[in-house]
C-alpha cells in the first residue's frame, strides 16, 4: 500500500522518523536500512546501510527533521552493493498516479522524506498503514495526490 501525508496540521513537523516509525508501529531494530538522497535541517548522516540499532540511536538521540531522504527496510542483515541509490527529491514516479514500488527490488518498504512538506509511504502492509491512519487521520493513497 503506499499512502501519502501532507497538508495537515496533524504533525509539529514533517518527517520527523521518531514520530514515523511509531506510527507505523514499527522499531527501527526490526530491519536493517538503506537510507539515500538525504538532507536534514544540520545533522549529518551518511549514505548507505545502516543497522536498525545505530538508525534508532541517530533519530532518538537528535532533534532531526529530514528535509529529503528515502529509507529503505530490509531484513536483518541485508548487505549488498547499490547501484541506484534511491531517490525522491524530482522522482516523477510518486505523483503520476502509478502504484510505485520500492526503489531497490528486495526493499520490504520504502519511506521517503519529501521536501520537508510530506511524508510518503511505498509498499507498507495493511497492518501498518492502517496503524499509520489511525495515527495521522489526514493520510490518502498516494495514487490520490498525484499532480
Amino acid at each position: 500500500m503506499n499512502l501519502i501525508l501532507e497538508r495537515t496540521d496533524q504533525v509539529k513537523f514533517f518527517t520527523n522518523m521518531k514520530e514515523v516509525f511509531s506510527a507505523l508501529n514499527i522499531s527501527c531494530h526490526d530491519y536493517d536500512w538503506f537510507v539515500s538522497d538525504i538532507e536534514t535541517n544540520g545533522l549529518v548522516i551518511s549514505e548507505g546501510w545502516h543497522s536498525g540499532v545505530e538508525l534508532e540511536k541517530i533519530i532518538t538521540s537528535n532533534d532531526i527533521q529530514f528535509i529529503w531522504a528515502v529509507f529503505s527496510a530490509f531484513p536483518i542483515g541485508t548487505r549488498f552493493a547499490v547501484a541506484e541509490p534511491p531517490y525522491v527529491d524530482g522522482n516523477p514516479n510518486y505523483w503520476n498516479a502509478s502504484e510505485p514500488k520500492p526503489q531497490i527490488e528486495k526493499a520490504i518498504f520504502e519511506i521517503a522524506c519529501w521536501d520537508s512538506s510530506a511524508t510518503i509511504l511505498i509498499g507498507v502492509n495493511p497492518t501498518m498503514a492502517k496503524s499509520f491512519k489511525s495515527i495521522y487521520t489526514d493520510t490518502i493513497e498516494l495514487k490520490n495526490a498525484a499532480r
